[in-house]
């Protein structure tokens, strides 16, 4: 890959290459699913950067060069918001994981561009997830690159039916639940949730929560009626 020696510092460094930021609905949800959940994970860890969607810049004065992964972590780089990620600023540092929501559409890509320009770059997890069946048997795929050239991870099926693929990059388990992709803390067992999911699920436990307390208050109150303490029984 060539690198120009003779930099033009008046080069336009595009924000977005017109693309959509996912080709259809069975697609876009993972991307914000993935960047959103990442980045929660992440939170307290200052040098992990995780972003999704917007383009990477490999050679300095070539605006040509660029690749827009859907969801990437990059280790060892500041958090703060970007509008693209330049390598050169970035002090040569490229992806450390990189998951591609994948279709049948864009399989060229994912498979043969971008699957070899993570390998040159030295990228050591990439995983693919399928969400419409579109090729990927099974649907959700992960790779290790080993000697330049990335090999499968294994797939571990789960009791439930579900496969789990662990991800030693970002110390996380990626399962196919169900055929959605999900990703799992191992060292609490716990789904990692969204904004709106960890809202939902507040939701849910403040409702049984109250539900228990109401039934417990109405028993109390017909023990009561009976001339017995609730306290003692």
């Amino acid at each position: 890959m060539t690198i120009a020696t003779h930099l033009n510092t008046d080069i336009d460094y595009p924000d977005s290459d017109g693309k959509p930021m996912a080709e259809s609905d069975y697609q876009r949800p993972y991307v914000a699913y993935g960047t959103e959940v990442l980045t929660i994970f992440f939170a307290n860890r200052p040098n992990v950067y995780v972003s999704g969607n917007i383009l990477i810049y490999y050679e300095e004065g070539n605006s040509k060069a660029s690749v827009s992964p859907d969801v990437f972590v990059v280790l060892d780089r500041p958090k703060g918001k970007r509008t693209s990620y330049k390598v050169w600023q970035e002090n040569n540092q490229y992806p450390s994981f990189v998951l591609e929501i994948t279709s049948r559409s864009t399989v060229s890509e994912d498979q043969g561009t971008k699957r070899g320009l993570y390998a040159f770059w030295g990228v050591p997890e990439y995983f693919q997830y399928d969400p419409s069946a579109d090729y990927l048997e099974p649907t959700l795929q992960g790779y290790q690159l080993m000697d330049g050239n990335y090999f499968l991870l294994p797939a571990t099926p789960l009791p439930n039916g579900d496969l789990m693929i662990t991800s030693a990059v970002l110390g996380l388990e990626l399962h196919l639940e169900q055929g959605e992709l999900r990703f799992y803390n191992p060292a609490t067992g716990e789904k990692l949730l969204s904004h709106a999911e960890a809202e939902a699920a507040r939701q849910a436990a403040e409702t049984a929560r109250q539900a228990a307390q109401d039934k417990a208050e109405r028993l109390a109150a017909r023990l009561r009626a009976l001339g017995i303490d609730p306290d003692s029984v």
